[in-house]
Parts: C-alpha cells; sequence; structure tokens
C-alpha cells in the first residue's frame, strides 16, 4: 500500500463493524487517526490513533474533530433502513457538518454511500455511475442526498469525494445476492486507501464490489482513475450459496434486494429503471 498521508485522518462510524476493520488496517499501515462514534470505540485503540464520543449532530465537536486533518472518511450514521425521522440526524444534518468540516479544512471526503441509492433498478439491467438514482427506503434516501451534497460542495467550494457505492461488505457472503454484491473487508481497506492517497480524485463514483464473476449490474465508475482493483471474489462461495434466494418476488427483483420488500405496498411491481409514462 501508499505511504502513510501527511495529515490526520478522521474516521467515523468507528465503533461500526467497517470502522473497526478500518482502524486496525489503516494504522497498520502507519495512518494517524481520529476515530469518532455516537457508542464506545469496543476494541483495544490501535497505536496511532485517538477516539473521541461524539454525536454527528454536534457540528462543534465535529469540526473540532476535523481540524488539521487532510481527509474524512466517513462510515458514521444509521446503517439500515429506519423511519425517517432516525435518519435525518445523522445521515442528514450529519453529513452537512462533515461537509462544513471539509471545507473548512481543505479536506477530502470518502464517503460511504449505498447500493441502497438505487437500489430499485432491476437486477437483469448494467447501469453506469451516472444513473439515475432510485433509492429503495428513507436510508437510501439519505445516501443519495449524501452523493448531491458532495456535489454541491465539490462545484461550489471545490471540496473531494469519493462515493463509495458499497454492495454487501461483510467477512463472507451469506446469501445468493451477495455473490454480486459482496465487498471483501480487505478490498474495501485498500479501496479506502487509494481514495485518500490518490492525488487528484475530484468527484467520483466506486462500485463498492470485490471481483465477482456475478457482478454485472454496475460498470464505467472511477477505479481505474483512482488506481483501485478488486483482489478477492465472492465466486468461491457460489457452490454453496447460489440456491440460497429469499422467495420473496420483490427482494428478488430488484438490486437493493431485501430494502426493496421493506414496507412495500404496490399492487404491481415498482417499473425498475426506466419510469413508467402514460400517453392520453
Amino acid at each position: 500500500m501508499p505511504g502513510a498521508p501527511a495529515k490526520p485522518v478522521l474516521l467515523t462510524g468507528a465503533s461500526g463493524n467497517l470502522g473497526r476493520m478500518l482502524a486496525k488496517a489503516l494504522t497498520a499501515e502507519g495512518w494517524t487517526l481520529r476515530l469518532t462514534d455516537i457508542s464506545p470505540f469496543p476494541d483495544p485503540l490501535p497505536a496511532g490513533a485517538s477516539f473521541t464520543r461524539a454525536d454527528l449532530n454536534d457540528g462543534v465537536t465535529i469540526m473540532r474533530l476535523a481540524e488539521g486533518c487532510g481527509a474524512i472518511v466517513h462510515m458514521g450514521g444509521i446503517a439500515n433502513e429506519q423511519p425517517f425521522e432516525t435518519i435525518i440526524g445523522p445521515n442528514i444534518r450529519g453529513l452537512y457538518h462533515i461537509y462544513e468540516a471539509a471545507r473548512r479544512e481543505k479536506a477530502r471526503v470518502v464517503f460511504a454511500s449505498s447500493n441502497h441509492s438505487i437500489g430499485f433498478h432491476e437486477r437483469m439491467e448494467t447501469i453506469g455511475a451516472d444513473t439515475q438514482f432510485l433509492p429503495d427506503g428513507f436510508y437510501g434516501l439519505s445516501k443519495a442526498y449524501g452523493e448531491l451534497m458532495g456535489r454541491l460542495y465539490w462545484f461550489k467550494h471545490g471540496v473531494e469525494s469519493v462515493f463509495l457505492r458499497i454492495g454487501s461488505c461483510f467477512p463472507e457472503p451469506v446469501n445468493a445476492r451477495m455473490l454480486s454484491t459482496w465487498l471483501s473487508y480487505p478490498d474495501l481497506a485498500r479501496l479506502v486507501v487509494r481514495c485518500v492517497t490518490t492525488e487528484k480524485v475530484g468527484c467520483s463514483v466506486v462500485w463498492g464490489a470485490s471481483d465477482n464473476a456475478r457482478m454485472t449490474w454496475w460498470r464505467d465508475d472511477a477505479r481505474e482513475d483512482i488506481g483501485w482493483a478488486a483482489q478477492d471474489s465472492a465466486d468461491p462461495y457460489a457452490g454453496q450459496l447460489s440456491g440460497k434466494v429469499s422467495g420473496d418476488p420483490i427482494e428478488e427483483r430488484y438490486m437493493g434486494g431485501n430494502f426493496c420488500a421493506l414496507d412495500y405496498s404496490r399492487e404491481e411491481p415498482a417499473p425498475g429503471g426506466l419510469f413508467e409514462t402514460k400517453s392520453d
């Protein structure tokens, strides 16, 4: 991996599964990290890292934590589908605090976006990074909003961002859908390294999936521009997982999986990637 950044890096969501993994992986490369989360950090603190317990709604503390940082790796916020009033604080107001801190510090943002920002595209499609957002719930909506906020701060203030549209990042895939969407922990760590250390990233999108043979849904992103190529693959799990499906027609039709099926009340499937128009 490239050398450690010259300036400290702020890592939010540090107490979550992905944050803990990144804290360990990045400090092992000599990075100086400022970790923060609303929950206590559950592991021994890695050498080269400090931890501050903070709420993303607390803009003053987020500003203070970002002082002198060259990048903010933003993994924080609500990480699953929740009511809108639960989502709006950490995922929308909190993200505003992140971008205001990045603007003040002239720092780069690596934003943990999600496939759920485009979840109602159908699995038979192949979509590019510039596709229209089709969020599959309030969580996915907050990720689409987050990408739009990043674009605002790029065009208006020159704040660089990489939006990581993470598929399914777990130690290993657990169902047939993840044979397409799985992102290994090491691939995510290597991706974050490239997002932070590449000289210029502008305002970019990278699909967060490993080198899976069945990952035919997503294409045309910025991975080559930042010098990242996935090294791991869900393919060795295909034999045991290819038949592990939910049986729910909504969940199995759309890229967002079970998030699409939550609270689904249409009498027929949604139109997928193309909006239906009716003529008189």
